[in-house]
């Protein structure tokens, strides 16, 4: 964890200084929050549970329902009924988790071709890739028989970056797969 906060410090401030050539060290951009989602089509109580679980043992922090906001007749989904889970890192736990994602995910995705990243168009803070496979993470491989029916794991990454080669050079700059 040490290694990780002395690179980003040292060597990922050094490089946007000399890349983007800031006047003060506020406006280095930097990675705020980590969100990992797993959407669910149907409210089955089994799967939400399941899915709870496995974002805790990914993140070591308790995950919350989120439950839909409006009536959908076709997915007969009622409005309030929990259709997924989802979890905000911040501090040490969205390091240690982005560790964990460096070091052990991606060397894997980039050869199963399994992750799948998208731009958000709307805002420049942020970028999103969906995990096609979760059981790609070490504690759920562990614990197959618990957590074969989870769906696409969504983890959304939030900087405060002013555009998009900001938050392109930051995010290469931490050795991340897009």
């Amino acid at each position: 964890m040490f290694f990780f906060n002395s690179y980003l410090n040292n060597v990922v401030k050094h490089d946007l200084i000399n890349k983007f050539f800031y006047t003060n060290l506020k406006q280095i951009p930097k990675l705020e929050t980590i969100v990992l989602n797993f959407g669910y089509q149907n409210s089955n109580f089994k799967h939400l549970i399941s899915g709870l679980l496995a974002l805790e043992l990914l993140s070591s922090k308790k995950s919350r329902l989120t439950r839909s906001k409006h009536l959908n007749v076709f997915l007969k989904i009622k409005k309030g009924n929990p259709v997924g889970c989802k979890i905000v890192l911040k501090k040490t736990t969205m390091h240690v988790f982005y560790l964990k994602l460096i070091t052990s995910v991606f060397p894997k995705i980039k050869h199963n071709k399994t992750a799948q990243s998208q731009q958000n168009v709307k805002s420049v803070k942020s970028i999103s890739i969906i995990i096609k496979n979760p059981l790609l993470f070490l504690e759920l491989e562990s614990q197959y028989q618990f957590f074969k029916d989870i769906p696409k794991l969504d983890i959304t990454i939030l900087t405060d970056s002013k555009s998009q080669n900001e938050i392109f050079f930051l995010l290469k700059s931490v050795k991340f797969f897009i």
